[in-house]
């Protein structure tokens, strides 16, 4: 079933074009309703601290929020147009919640959320606590877009990085509903150092489900050390001219994720491919 309701969030000017460039790859090619989700933000005052916030303070930030929301919607309105699948303005104020929050909401009743990743320098960043939530807590499948790309396909030639847990079977079937019949996918197990490098057979198993879909497949087998499965999924993707990396996403608890770090993480920061998040 392919998608039919895509949820494009636009948090910033300069990452906009390359959300709604996908967005809109994405919607054209399955027919789907894209909505152009804006979230309006208050200026958030935290109980306990003593500081006092000029009421000038207040209207400033709301007239630049204001700005901003009517900029990105000209950049919306520039990318749909003059296209023929339907598409829908969503402008939402956060209130007393946070954006994050504002967008998993909103992600309920959506097949697919397209948001910007923060580059390379997310991991110092207020994007990354962004992604992590709503990939986190939205239950959709979240398509990160680096801020510089501008994919003209999504969805032909997809990458998956397979190692059998929920979250990556959660990827592969996510991924499944944006490909269509003669399409391509690289299944890639990704092994530590210390399992051998033949050939598993759930990665068999998938393949031979995906080509009763009509949907082409080859199986890859990789060993890696350092420094980690983000650079390796990253390099056979750039190799083998994928358009864009499935992946499941924190496959361990929030504790664990904050202290070790994760794949999740590195591709959010490293990957110059479109990015298809589950969990």
């Amino acid at each position: 079933m392919s998608i039919k309701t895509i949820l494009a969030c636009l948090t910033s000017e300069s990452s906009a074009d390359a959300v709604m460039t996908a967005a809109c790859a994405l919607a054209r090619r399955h027919d789907a309703h894209l909505i152009g989700l804006r979230t309006i933000e208050a200026l958030m005052v935290y109980p306990g601290i003593a500081l006092h916030i000029p009421d000038a303070a207040h209207d400033d930030y709301g007239s630049s929020q204001l700005e901003q929301t009517e900029t990105l919607k000209a950049v919306f309105e520039k990318y749909t147009h003059a296209e023929q699948f339907v598409s829908e303005w969503r402008p939402v104020r956060t209130g007393m919640a946070m954006a994050a929050d504002r967008i998993a909401e909103s992600a309920g009743c959506a097949d697919i959320v397209v948001i910007a990743g923060g580059g390379t320098d997310i991991h110092q960043s207020a994007d990354m606590k962004l992604l992590e939530t709503v990939i986190h807590d939205s239950g959709r499948p979240v398509l990160v877009v680096p801020p510089t790309a501008r994919p003209d396909t999504l969805g032909r030639s997809v990458l998956i990085g397979w190692n059998g847990t929920r979250e990556a079977v959660r990827a592969a079937h996510d991924v499944l509903s944006l490909l269509q019949e003669g399409d391509i996918a690289h299944i890639v197990h990704v092994n530590d150092s210390s399992h051998g490098a033949d050939q598993d057979a759930t990665s068999r198993e998938l393949a031979a489900a995906f080509a009763r879909h009509g949907v082409e497949t080859t199986l890859v087998q990789k060993t890696w050390t350092h420094p980690g499965v983000a650079t390796a999924l990253n390099k056979e993707a750039f190799e083998r001219g994928a358009d864009m990396i499935a992946i499941g996403a924190f496959g361990h608890s929030r504790a664990y994720d904050f202290i070790i770090g994760t794949a999740t993480r590195d591709l959010l920061g490293r990957s110059d491919l479109p990015v298809l998040f589950s969990r």
